[in-house]
């Protein structure tokens, strides 16, 4: 098993995506002061490798996924978090709240080309303005969470609060169920 070593997030820009410590840079310095960001082996990036190699527990470990939502001509974009223990409603849930006909998991180019940020590595953390960000209430309520640093070199560790006060964040009861 590989150690992490927890560093600010603040002090540590060369660990994150551009948008993710410019959206780290703009949180008042309380807030940003509660994220740590460890350096990981890119290749063990995916969440159970992750969580194997390093000795994390999936139950705080949080995916967050691209889904596009669509009604017509008019496509909608929520960035959706959720643990990595359940499974997102998309069909239900995500495609009710985004008021869609059709939801689906973003096209990977897509989702990487829109955030600046790596497949494996994406964050809740300086996604695009204009996109609904969607956390399932089970990860709010964690007092500390695993997510992406926006590379596949680096993991962010904060609580679920910091990721509930987010700009756009909405904390959603049933985004995700668990896996059976």
């Amino acid at each position: 098993m590989s150690s992490l070593i927890f560093l600010p997030a603040v002090d540590h820009p060369e660990l994150l995506a551009a948008p993710v410590a410019a959206a780290i840079d703009k949180l008042p310095a309380d807030v940003a002061a509660r994220i740590e960001v460890a350096a990981v082996d890119p290749a063990l990036a995916d969440t159970a490798a992750f969580c194997e190699a390093y000795g994390q527990s999936l139950d705080i470990s949080a995916n967050c996924l691209v889904v596009q939502g669509t009604r017509g001509a008019d496509t909608r974009t929520a960035a959706c978090l959720a643990l990595a223990t359940t499974r997102l409603d998309v069909n239900g849930v995500v495609r009710k709240l985004l008021d869609a006909r059709k939801a689906t998991f973003a096209p990977m180019d897509a989702a990487v080309a829109e955030t600046a940020m790596e497949y494996g590595g994406i964050t809740p953390l300086g996604i695009p303005s204009d996109w609904r960000l969607l956390l399932d209430a089970r990860v709010a309520a964690l007092p500390r969470a695993i997510v992406g640093a926006g590379i596949r070199g680096a993991k962010l560790f904060l609580p679920g609060e910091v990721l509930a006060s987010l700009p756009s964040a909405e904390v959603v009861e049933g985004l995700a169920k668990p896996v059976v």
